[in-house]
């Protein structure tokens, strides 16, 4: 297989892919699993081992992510339903103060989003923009893209968010590294998207709240006796930790540190994902639920509720894992790799730059990052790269993905709709601002790539 050959495959299978979802209007998931077929066959590989591939594939990815993704779901919708995130802004704004709110709302959007959708606790946390853009006289912007610029790096970034744990997953990267360097790297992004943007841009686009949403939601949680913020850190803080243990002691453990032990084990089993957000569900579901006063049934109904939204991440990372297989099955990863190690091009930028062409061009990012997973995997394998630099290259797809939010992308209407904005707006404030992400995300990584 040469190498021109090897390039027309993955830049068709590509090109078929966006094909399928923008111009057919094809679900993401059948479009992952109908490209996945063209390659298997298009690179010569027997029929039966495509179906092979294809039911390997979906039952690699699916065994770890459907079952962290439905957790984490159902962990935060706990969150959400018991006023968590609203008691978290409040609690900030208090300890900033109204000078230095934009930084609350950055440091709120950072926390909230660990176990809530960016969507889900965008609107949420709104209506706090629109009282204090109202008290101030300020632009809404000048709150809201901290808030966005927060939520929108943890969504991608930090795990248990349905993105990195996809993409971790695919590219086999322990979630410890994956949160650690996610933080690291996140949050002074969050930064410079957020406050600093956040500051220049209200300067130039003077929004007001707009009418018809400046109004109270009506909320499942009485807003007088929202929840300690103590209680949510704790509960948010709890599987992060649990699981960053987990990664330590592996690492001691294999580099000979401390011997293995009973202890060593029991650790491990404590922080592993699975482990780690059973418990942080059942916390959730008894401290923000049960103790304050919320029935068993209604408990059960927001369960079952969170894994709609779950359940279609969870099938389109399988068909993403399919496509990760048939590119190691029929050897093209291989080849990939061969080729990849002659060039100048590093592993991260390339997973970067293959997730950004995705997302501009479709505009979900979540199909963008499992659609450069899938592709990347296999050179990444014949790499030998250690974890940590396997995570560098989760939150080089995550970055990639982020970039140039427009018109084909569901987040950029949100935004414009609820901030009141014109289309040219949004793409002056938030399109801006996802694309700082996007930027400092790739120079953050390659940065962090010289010591690892």
């Amino acid at each position: 297989m040469t190498t021109p050959f090897l390039i027309f495959i993955v830049v068709s299978a590509v090109g078929i892919l966006l094909f399928m979802v923008l111009k057919l209007k094809i679900s993401a998931f059948i479009s992952l699993l109908i490209t996945a077929i063209y390659v298997g066959i298009i690179a010569g590989m027997p029929l039966k081992e495509v179906t092979k591939a294809i039911q390997d594939g979906m039952a690699g990815t699916l065994g770890f992510v459907a079952t962290v993704v439905g957790l984490g779901a159902i962990f935060g919708q706990m969150l959400e339903s018991s006023g968590g995130a609203e008691s978290l802004a409040h609690f900030l704004l208090k300890k900033f103060g109204k000078d230095r709110a934009s930084w609350a709302m950055v440091i709120t959007g950072f926390i909230v989003a660990i176990p809530v959708f960016l969507d889900v606790g965008f609107i949420i946390l709104v209506p706090i923009i629109y009282a204090l853009a109202r008290d101030s006289k300020r632009s809404l912007l000048y709150y809201g893209i901290p808030l966005l610029a927060g939520l929108a790096v943890t969504h991608s970034f930090i795990p248990p968010t349905p993105g990195p744990v996809a993409v971790a997953d695919i590219i086999n990267v322990q979630l410890g590294w994956v949160i650690l360097l996610g933080v690291i790297l996140g949050f002074p992004t969050a930064i410079i998207a957020g406050p600093i943007w956040g500051n220049y841009i209200s300067k130039k686009i003077y929004i007001e709240p707009p009418a018809e949403f400046d109004k109270p939601n009506e909320k499942s949680y009485d807003e007088n006796n929202l929840p300690p913020f103590g209680l949510i850190a704790t509960i948010i803080a709890v599987p992060l930790f649990l699981i960053l243990v987990n990664t330590f002691t592996g690492l001691i453990v294999d580099k000979g540190v401390v011997p293995k032990s009973i202890v060593t084990d029991v650790l491990e089993f404590l922080g592993h994902p699975f482990s780690a957000l059973i418990i942080a569900t059942l916390l959730a579901s008894y401290f923000l639920g049960i103790k304050r006063g919320m029935g068993k049934q209604k408990i059960l109904d927001l369960s079952t509720k969170a894994l709609g939204p779950a359940g279609i991440i969870i099938l389109i990372t399988g068909a993403g894992g399919v496509l990760k297989q048939i590119l190691v099955d029929s050897g093209i990863g291989t080849i990939m790799a061969e080729s990849m190690a002659n060039s100048a091009l590093p592993p991260i930028l390339l997973a970067w730059l293959l997730a950004a062409v995705v997302r501009v061009t479709q505009g979900s990012a979540t199909v963008a990052m499992i659609t450069a997973a899938g592709i990347i995997a296999p050179i990444i394998s014949e790499f030998g790269l250690n974890d940590p630099q396997r995570a560098l290259v989760v939150l080089a797809i995550a970055s990639g993905a982020t970039l140039l939010s427009h018109v084909n992308d569901s987040g950029f209407w949100l935004v414009g709709k609820y901030f009141g904005m014109t289309e040219k707006q949004t793409l002056q404030s938030w399109t801006v601002m996802e694309s700082i992400i996007a930027v400092c995300g790739l120079a953050f990584t390659l940065l962090a790539s010289l010591f690892f």
